[in-house]
């Protein structure tokens, strides 16, 4: 039972409607700031993840012009180390399917390219490159 005390007020406890409303709009700035930079965060680290693919499959393009003095043009052919294989990346894509992986390749030179896919936070990201003497772009920077 609540009793009334002198000043007119009952002895209850709890939340306000505004202090409700306080919460919830501190919780909705921290939000409006923190989101962004969260999905920059995956963004980016979605990127590096791509840049490092790229490295290895570079790696192994030279394995296979060690093997047979030619580059691979097949990306998702299995590897077997000689340049009438692939480079066994068999989805096409990059391990979390947010860059598309592609070769073009000679006998003496290859370029692998790494495109983000469309519907994906990657999408306006810039496209990654590597070639054979490991220079290395993401748009029109450097990586």
């Amino acid at each position: 039972m609540n009793i009334p005390r002198p000043n007119g007020r009952c002895n209850e406890r709890g939340f306000t409607l505004i202090d409700l409303i306080i919460a919830i709009a501190i919780v909705a700035i921290l939000t409006r700031i923190a989101l962004p930079s969260y999905q920059a965060y995956i963004v980016r680290a979605s990127r590096q993840s791509a840049q490092s693919e790229l490295v290895a499959l570079a790696n192994a393009q030279e394995k296979i012009f060690l093997n047979s003095n030619a580059y691979t043009a097949n990306v998702t052919t299995a590897y077997t180390g000689q340049s009438s294989g692939g480079l066994g990346v068999t989805s096409g894509n990059t391990k979390d399917n947010r860059y598309a992986i592609t070769a073009e390749a000679t006998a003496t030179t290859f370029k692998l390219t790494a495109t983000p896919a469309t519907g994906t936070p990657q999408a306006n990201d810039g496209v990654l490159t590597i070639n054979e003497q490991s220079v290395r772009t993401w748009g029109s920077k450097t990586w």
